[in-house]
């Protein structure tokens, strides 16, 4: 492994280090309750620390990258393996980063939630999956809550920002009582916003 760059690494990697890159990433997967960004950690020991197939600046980078760019919070995963397959050798092995990280990532906890939600399908009329159901909708509802909340309440400026408010009790009455679907609220949104009514 040597530097060109300060920023660039070039690192040499065999087909071990690919397959040891892929089982990371699927343990990671499991242990994601909080969406792939709570392993964010993990992910800087093993790939800048422990392996040095990134640098920071280009851990760094990608993460802010993907969270800046429009689509899937998991984004930013595509970007690591990216960057360390472009460390290794360019665009093929790019892709190939790209590949191993994101399939990594995302089989084990789709298959994990498939089966589960399979299962408590074909036996949704056992108590204790009656109980789970119902035991989870107030912590759904609660968190749905708390993350409007949050996102409502981020302004400095409370007095001033009544009809966010009162467009967020709007939306909530609206999801609650009737079947508009989410993206007419959000295009309304985001015409109230550009017209600068809210």
């Amino acid at each position: 492994m040597s530097n060109s760059l300060p920023s660039v690494l070039l690192v040499s990697m065999n087909w071990h280090d690919w397959l040891q890159l892929f089982l990371h990433y699927m343990m990671l997967s499991l242990l994601s309750i909080g969406g792939a960004i709570s392993t964010l950690p993990d992910m800087h020991r093993y790939l800048v620390v422990q392996q040095n197939w990134l640098t920071d600046a280009q851990f760094n980078a990608s993460v802010a990258i993907a969270q800046a760019a429009p689509g899937p919070n998991v984004l930013f995963i595509a970007l690591l393996g990216w960057n360390v397959g472009m460390n290794a050798g360019g665009m093929w092995t790019g892709l190939l980063g790209v590949f191993i990280t994101m399939t990594g990532i995302l089989v084990p906890s789709t298959t994990l939630t498939y089966v589960a939600a399979s299962w408590g399908h074909a036996n949704r009329e056992l108590r204790s999956v009656r109980a789970f159901k119902l035991g989870m909708a107030p912590i759904v509802i609660g968190l749905l809550v708390a993350t409007g909340w949050i996102m409502a309440a981020s302004h400095d400026q409370a007095s001033k920002d009544w009809p966010l408010w009162l467009m967020t009790v709007v939306c909530t009455i609206v999801v609650w009582r009737t079947r508009l679907h989410l993206l007419w609220l959000l295009a309304g949104g985001a015409l109230l916003g550009w017209f600068g009514l809210i």
